[in-house]
């Protein structure tokens, strides 16, 4: 796997310290990109209801080389997020943007405001990546057209995003009233990387590439820990699947050449989870 990243609720318990937490993970990365001669990192939560704190957390994980902080951007406030943006900028630190708590405003149609609105705000706060669902395959709200909306408002470069909306949008508002037509012009604010997540193991793996393309990223939980020979097996597993449908062969094929792939589709299948 390329990345770890701290649960959201994860920022820092007696049980886990945050500082402790970030020195102890630099050196098990160091000894894993020895091993294996590929680049890790980790998405390490900097959440804290003092600023102050948070901007002393983000400058220890500069200081000690690590490429990425992460922040819960709804739980931390819109103002908060871009002032640490300011500051990441400074310290070389892009910035992974978790949406937890979305849902009590993006849920209900008739309150609140969309999650295709949060992700155009967060784009406009100017983090690096953010969650964004599982285009209707994962257990994670969102449906595969709401998902894959997001993912082109977040991810489309500004010249191609404005050219299909002029072209393409504003001819169907009359079939489709609630169609989303404001025509930003984002200028020279960069794209940000979708994330899926919720719910993901190696059967359903196709499934997210094919509505949500590869220029992703995947983040797996328990489709990996819950893999009936350990989390190594099943970070084994769901590489396979990866490179499987890089390649364009399918899990099961590749399912035949690989022990821990078999033994994740015989735990899971290629069910979607409910």
């Amino acid at each position: 796997l390329d990345l770890l990243k701290d649960d959201e609720n994860l920022t820092s318990q007696k049980f886990n310290q945050f500082d402790r937490r970030v020195k102890t993970a630099l050196k098990v990365r160091n000894q894993c990109e020895r091993a294996t001669g590929d680049k890790k990192s980790y998405l390490i939560n900097i959440t804290h209801s003092n600023f102050n704190e948070m901007v002393r957390r983000a400058k220890l994980v500069a200081s000690l080389g690590w490429e990425y902080v992460m922040i819960d951007i709804v739980t931390t406030g819109f103002t908060a997020v871009q002032s640490v943006r300011e500051l990441c900028g400074d310290l070389g630190l892009a910035i992974h943007a978790h949406r937890a708590m979305h849902g009590a405003f993006t849920r209900h149609p008739l309150q609140g405001f969309s999650m295709l609105a949060l992700g155009e705000v967060s784009r406009l706060l100017g983090v690096d990546q953010l969650h964004i669902g599982t285009a209707g395959v994962g257990k994670l709200v969102g449906s595969k057209q709401e998902v894959i909306e997001i993912e082109k408002h977040i991810a489309e470069p500004p010249h191609m995003l404005h050219e299909r909306r002029k072209h393409i949008i504003y001819s169907k508002v009359a079939a489709n009233p609630k169609l989303h037509t404001l025509s930003e012009d984002w200028l020279n604010l960069k794209p940000v990387f979708p994330v899926s997540s919720g719910g993901i193991h190696p059967g359903i793996i196709p499934d997210i590439c094919r509505r949500m393309g590869v220029d992703i990223q995947l983040q797996i939980g328990g489709g990996i820990h819950g893999h009936p020979k350990g989390s190594y097996a099943g970070a084994k597993a769901m590489r396979e699947a990866v490179e499987a449908y890089m390649d364009g062969i399918s899990v099961d094929k590749k399912a035949k050449t690989s022990p821990e792939l078999a033994q994740a589709l015989k735990q899971w299948g290629h069910m979607r989870p409910r």
